[in-house]
């Protein structure tokens, strides 16, 4: 009769990996232990699940369907999610991220699109798969998407009130960490001729001189001017230099015949008006 280890030793590949002590007592009740050792089953080849793509699937395993640069080609770029986006720049991955991996690891690491758009080529290269070309490529993107929002139509845009300075040029200001102090130049009719970055850096009357500002004025013939400015901390109220660098501009256009009619503030998606809250 054969014994009991015997007996179950066909079934014991069924049972999950572990090393199993069995006891089997023979008929005249002696009592023996045996071991034994059960073999692990084969590994299963992990799938892509088409709906569901993990950190960690290389682009060349999702259907081709799905993948980032043919959904843009088929359906288009405003379908994609801001991570395919960075995937479709970024183009590979890591050992640890898939390309689409390693766009949602650059948002998380800099809380969001607007924080990767002001973070600098150092800052995004230091993040692990990206480095300068790839950081360089993504800074390409933002500053190209930057242009294409403040660029102007064939016909000038007209300046009617504060908040059309602030669309002219939020897109691009808010997100700068440094203080950078714009000139919008005007013709008769208020429609802008061209806007000029006279200064990057803390607004004073040392860093804003009236001479860099009415210079631009005069080249482009300009009938009178806007300036404006960014808050980096994103609080867009007045500072007392703020006021200061604006009645001095106010006094040198005056002797050249070169109105200016506002300085714009701008914060995190709001803007302050000096001559609006009186303060020229």
């Amino acid at each position: 009769m054969p014994s009991f280890a015997a007996a179950i030793s066909p079934v014991v590949s069924l049972v999950p990996p572990r090393i199993r002590t069995i006891r089997e007592t023979p008929e005249e009740s002696r009592e023996t232990f045996i071991t034994v050792q059960i073999p692990d089953p084969p590994e299963a080849k992990p799938e892509v699940s088409p709906s569901r793509v993990s950190y960690h699937t290389r682009i060349r395993e999702i259907p081709t369907d799905e993948r980032p640069r043919e959904r843009l080609i088929q359906y288009g770029a405003d379908v994609l999610s801001t991570s395919e986006l960075l995937a479709i720049l970024l183009r590979t991955g890591t050992e640890k991220y898939s390309a689409m991996g390693l766009g949602d690891h650059l948002l998380a690491s800099f809380e969001g699109l607007r924080g990767v758009a002001r973070a600098s080529i150092d800052e995004l290269s230091k993040i692990h798969g990206v480095g300068p070309a790839k950081a360089a490529q993504i800074k390409a993107a933002i500053e190209f998407g930057r242009r294409l929002v403040a660029a102007s139509p064939d016909e000038r845009t007209k300046i009617t009130s504060p908040r059309d300075v602030y669309n002219l040029l939020g897109p691009s200001l808010r997100e700068e960490k440094r203080e950078h102090f714009v000139a919008v130049l005007l013709d008769t009719k208020n429609g802008v001729l061209r806007t000029k970055t006279v200064s990057v850096g803390d607004l004073s009357s040392s860093v804003v001189h009236p001479r860099e500002v009415f210079a631009e004025a005069i080249r482009h013939s300009a009938a009178s001017l806007i300036v404006a400015h960014n808050h980096p901390s994103g609080d867009p109220t007045p500072s007392p230099d703020d006021v200061s660098v604006t009645r001095r501009l106010q006094e040198a256009g005056e002797l050249l015949g070169i109105e200016v009619l506002d300085h714009i503030v701008l914060g995190d998606n709001r803007f302050v008006s000096l001559k609006e809250k009186g303060l020229m």
